[in-house]
């Protein structure tokens, strides 16, 4: 089953972009994915193609106009009718390696990249629109999102990775961020190889491997390693006790 990605969004020149090369590259050129751009401009209904508006109640910017939105998002559904529709947006739900993991699964995704001061929030209740944000940063559009989100999806489908386990032991799949790596020389200004990893024992090269990733995170991203120990509360005794 190939994973189709559709594009809503004002500047479709930005695509594949990045997802043209390396492993996503091969794997659209080899039909794993397929993109298909649209140009929400096309769905202006005045001869100027205007997309935006001033704010209700006044402020700064041009907000995207809903009915031009709706018409988008209306055509992108009729193309991929089972793909969830995503709106990238700093209001959004941070996305999350699980929901990606979703998304990958699925037959594909439509995303909807914003520009201005954003959407008219009308569209999100009026056509059932997921808001998601890619981190707690402001872009100048949702297009470098859109990227970031279709190279997480892309990396997971059947075949794109060389070896089945690759996406298997990195940061965010089990909750945790991935333990340190390394590689030769050896010896590097000084600095060493961890001695377990040259002992060829697997039981402790796993067991140090374990215990730097919960300590990495700890340290890290305590947000993360709170998620973590809350859900091996629950899986131990089906409630967490705090």
């Amino acid at each position: 089953m190939t994973f189709a990605a559709t594009i809503l969004t004002l500047y479709p020149e930005m695509f594949p972009g990045a997802l043209g090369v390396s492993l996503a590259g091969r794997a659209l050129a080899e039909g794993a994915w397929s993109l298909e751009t649209v140009q929400i401009r096309d769905f202006a209904a005045d001869k100027h193609r205007t997309v935006d508006d001033t704010p209700a109640g006044g402020g700064a910017g041009m907000v995207l106009k809903a009915n031009v939105l709706a018409a988008a998002i209306d055509h992108g559904r009729s193309l991929q009718p089972e793909c969830p529709v995503l709106a990238m947006t700093p209001r959004g739900e941070p996305i999350t390696q699980e929901r990606i993991r979703e998304l990958a699964a699925g037959p594909g995704v439509t995303i909807l990249c914003g520009r201005f001061e954003g959407f008219d929030e009308r569209i999100f209740e009026g056509r059932g629109v997921e808001e998601v944000s890619l981190a707690d940063i402001v872009l100048s559009g949702g297009e470098p999102a859109a990227l970031a989100i279709l190279d997480a999806c892309i990396r997971l489908l059947p075949g794109v990775m060389g070896a089945a386990s690759s996406g298997a032991e990195e940061s965010f799949e089990e909750g945790l961020l991935e333990y340190p790596q390394y590689t030769r020389p050896v010896e590097w200004e000084g600095r060493t190889i961890p001695e377990v990893l040259r002992s060829g024992d697997h039981a402790k090269i796993a067991a140090w491997r374990k215990a730097m990733s919960e300590s990495d995170t700890r340290l890290r991203r305590p947000d993360l390693w709170e998620r973590h120990g809350g859900a091996r509360d629950r899986s131990a005794s089906g409630a967490r006790n705090d």
